[in-house]
């Protein structure tokens, strides 16, 4: 695997992480939306992550680092939570039903948080990855000089 190879691996592990945060940060943002465009309460969504084969191009090394299948990482799906709502009884709130109860987002705080730390400790190390690559790569330039 050359150099720009496991940069965009890095990349799109990058990529895939900010889109996972920003929907765990979506889903923190609505924890109390009652009703949106679709009608209803907010659904909570999370980010389908696909391995993908890294596109190498069809020389003697590339047909050996295929042996390893070096993959990147991609957003294929954005999933919308199918649990029902959370009932809470308010008679006074605008969106209650006849019975007095109104339908919050099924998010639980505590799970999206442990979801971020994740997605958090998922860029810091692909951050790290990419740094050093980077090392190695002005290391390699060092030696041939």
């Amino acid at each position: 695997m050359d150099f720009f190879t496991s940069m965009d691996i890095s990349a799109s592990a990058l990529a895939a992480e900010r889109t996972r945060m920003n929907l765990i940060s979506s889903n923190l943002a609505n924890v109390n939306s009652t009703r949106t465009a679709e009608g209803g309460p907010y659904r909570r969504k999370d980010a389908v992550f696909t391995a993908t084969p890294v596109k190498e191009g069809s020389s003697f090394g590339a047909a050996l680092s295929r042996a390893n299948e070096a993959r990147s990482v991609q957003v294929t799906q954005v999933n919308e939570d199918q649990r029902p709502p959370r009932l809470q009884y308010e008679p006074g709130h605008p969106d209650a039903d006849a019975n007095g109860y109104v339908a919050y987002p099924n998010i639980n705080v505590v799970e999206e948080m442990a979801d971020m730390i994740t997605a958090s400790r998922s860029y810091e190390a692909n951050i790290t990855a990419t740094n050093a690559a980077k090392s190695m790569a002005l290391k390699t330039l060092d030696l041939l000089r």
